[in-house]
């Protein structure tokens, strides 16, 4: 089961003081804090909705909640799994989460949703997908649209896992959209990397490059069940000899290839046993406490970029010259690389 330090006592105090010293209309902040620090499944659900928000009056708020309960974040196994369509993740998750669960673990589910790139609607379908695991008390599943966002994570995913970290789950699952470029932006979040995979090595292996199947810490063959289980195992057998011409993302640790059956709940145990492992030999290696300053720094300046973005299109002028920009491109009257330059140049001095 998790292998993990203790959590830390809840600073009742000092978090009385702050909110003593909050400023007028933080009020509900203050409360949504609170809640989350109890353990409040619907006051994390309100929590999360508020720093998913795009609303400029809700970005305050947001802050004070995430500022509020900051010193509580960080005692979570944190998981992401992938893979490719077809793979079965929605139905491994549940069957990893009932597992946690039977053990006496709190599972935090974040699955993020595809959004449409047409309308910017999702189905957020998760919890019909879940629907044993979604009944449980000791889970919390948090469905969220990836609005379009590059490697199908949702914009919110880090500010989510520090809040559910928060509210007191032990093992938060992340689900991803697609393979490819969601590993990648996952790996920056997460303890360990599970990629799910399906029968048919030689298909699969064309569809993946190198850099992807080094990112992952742990393979699951999934649905090795019925006349598919040879195949899977098959399957299993050829990653395993590919394992040692990875490099690998976490210095002296192998992957584990296993082949397993969501449906028949068979192998799931095996799976969480290298996970547990594998976080275990981060902590004595002194590689997760390296890994979380990394993806701390990591986040701090992904949030740096998307304000200097922000604000430089809120900028006065800014929006009204870009449209002129953007016709003059589509007329050929200059090229974007110039047009770039003189958006910046006129509303950022060069140094």
């Amino acid at each position: 089961m998790p292998v993990m330090e203790p959590p830390k006592p809840i600073r009742r105090a000092r978090h009385a003081d702050s909110m003593r010293r909050a400023a007028p209309g933080a009020a509900d902040a203050a409360a949504l804090a609170e809640g989350v620090l109890r353990g409040d499944r619907a006051m994390l659900a309100r929590a999360i909705t508020l720093i998913e928000s795009n609303a400029p009056a809700h970005r305050p708020p947001a802050r004070e909640v995430l500022r509020a309960v900051s010193e509580m974040t960080g005692n979570a196994i944190r998981i992401g799994i992938s893979g490719v369509p077809g793979a079965g993740k929605s139905t491994f998750i549940e069957s990893l989460g009932n597992h946690l669960c039977d053990h006496g673990c709190r599972v935090a589910v974040l699955a993020v949703d595809p959004s449409s790139s047409l309308s910017g609607g999702s189905i957020l379908g998760d919890k019909t997908r879940m629907e044993t695991l979604s009944r449980r008390p000791e889970c919390f599943i948090r469905p969220s649209p990836s609005s379009g966002n590059l490697g199908g994570v949702a914009r919110k995913t880090r500010e989510t896992i520090a809040l559910c970290e928060a509210a007191g789950y032990d093992v938060i699952l992340i689900e991803t959209v697609g393979v490819g470029q969601s590993e990648i932006t996952v790996r920056s979040m997460v303890d360990c990397l599970i990629l799910l995979l399906i029968a048919g090595a030689g298909d699969e292996l064309q569809g993946m490059k190198k850099g992807i199947l080094e990112i992952a810490d742990i393979f699951v063959v999934n649905k090795a069940d019925g006349e598919n289980r040879p195949r899977a195992e098959a399957t299993r057998a050829e990653f395993e000899r590919i394992i040692p011409l990875l490099s690998g993302a976490v210095a002296g640790w192998k992957p584990p290839v296993f082949a397993i059956s969501s449906i028949e709940h068979r192998g799931t145990s095996d799976v969480w046993d290298a996970t547990s492992r594998l976080h275990r030999h981060l902590r004595t290696t002194g590689q997760l406490e390296e890994l979380r300053r990394k993806q701390t720094l990591d986040w701090w300046r992904e949030l740096v970029e998307q304000e200097l973005h922000a604000r430089f299109l809120a900028s006065p002028g800014v929006a009204e010259h870009s449209r002129r920009l953007e016709h003059d491109i589509l007329e050929g009257l200059i090229p974007p690389s110039l047009a770039a330059e003189e958006l910046l140049d006129r509303f950022v001095p060069r140094s």
